[in-house]
């Protein structure tokens, strides 16, 4: 598929406040061949806008194409860790052409991060993709979308040996309040999903219920991370609904003041406001 790489003359509004799924992957086959019905099935939920984030370089220019026919499907472009190994360095210098030539289309860099329950075979590439994308979205002030496993520790140390400021979105976040705090501080959101439906998450319903309001995004993850009692089905972003009655469950505010703010999480993160 061509895409025309000539620098984009608008920018990407978001659509009006709804529910704003911040990590689907509309793109890959499982979504990909009922795509539209995806979408419309999304929208009866209240679900308003999407982040679709690239998994390698061959997703690139398909991502682009469905932002240009679906100007509330956001995007971001990078190299997920664990399809590091199968791509050169080069690809990177793809990418920082890419994010010139289409500043206002991509809205963040991702998915880009460490996976240290990988083979540690590939820790080392893991780490060199990591720092150089890391680097491209500090050059052109994006925001990341950051895949974590067994890392958040690297990762916090390496956002902060090379001073990035654009924050960004930690993706399937599980931790400690100790460790959310610590990404909130650097400016990012802690991207939260299905896995609070499940009864053994009480470690992140528990930093739900700490950390304030403004800390939070929501995400399915689909076609991944199927909620409970939907285990076993692709996860769709129509989901993200039950993510939302999930959370809002955790919370002492009124449903409504958590969506207006939750969407504004999502749009102030990454750079729609």
């Amino acid at each position: 598929m061509s895409v025309n790489l000539a620098p984009t003359v608008y920018y990407n509004k978001p659509a009006l406040a709804g529910l704003f799924d911040t990590h689907c992957h509309m793109d890959l086959p499982e979504l990909a061949q009922n795509q539209q019905q995806h979408w419309q099935n999304a929208q009866k939920e209240g679900v308003t806008a999407l982040l679709i984030p690239a998994v390698d370089q061959a997703a690139w220019q398909p991502l682009l194409a469905l932002n240009a026919l679906h100007p509330n499907w956001h995007i971001a472009l990078g190299i997920h860790p664990w399809w590091a190994k199968k791509h050169e360095l080069s690809a990177v210098y793809c990418l920082d052409e890419l994010l010139a030539k289409n500043p206002c289309r991509i809205s963040a860099v991702g998915e880009i991060g460490l996976d240290f329950a990988l083979d540690e075979s590939s820790f080392a590439m893991q780490r060199v993709f990591f720092q150089e994308q890391l680097a491209l979205a500090k050059k052109y002030n994006k925001p990341v979308i950051l895949h974590h496993r067994k890392s958040q520790n690297d990762l916090l140390q390496i956002l902060k040996n090379q001073k990035f400021s654009a924050g960004g979105i930690l993706h399937a976040f599980s931790g400690s309040a100790e460790q959310a705090k610590a990404f909130v501080d650097l400016g990012f959101k802690l991207g939260i999903g299905g896995t609070i439906t499940y009864d053994r998450a009480a470690k992140t319903k528990s930093v739900v219920q700490e950390l304030p309001l403004t800390a939070f995004v929501l995400e399915t993850d689909a076609p991944s991370m199927p909620l409970r009692g939907f285990q076993g089905q692709i996860n769709t972003p129509a989901m993200v609904r039950y993510v939302f009655d999930a959370f809002c469950a955790l919370r002492p505010e009124a449903k409504d003041l958590i969506k207006q703010q939750l969407w504004q999480n999502s749009v102030q993160v990454l750079g729609l406001d």
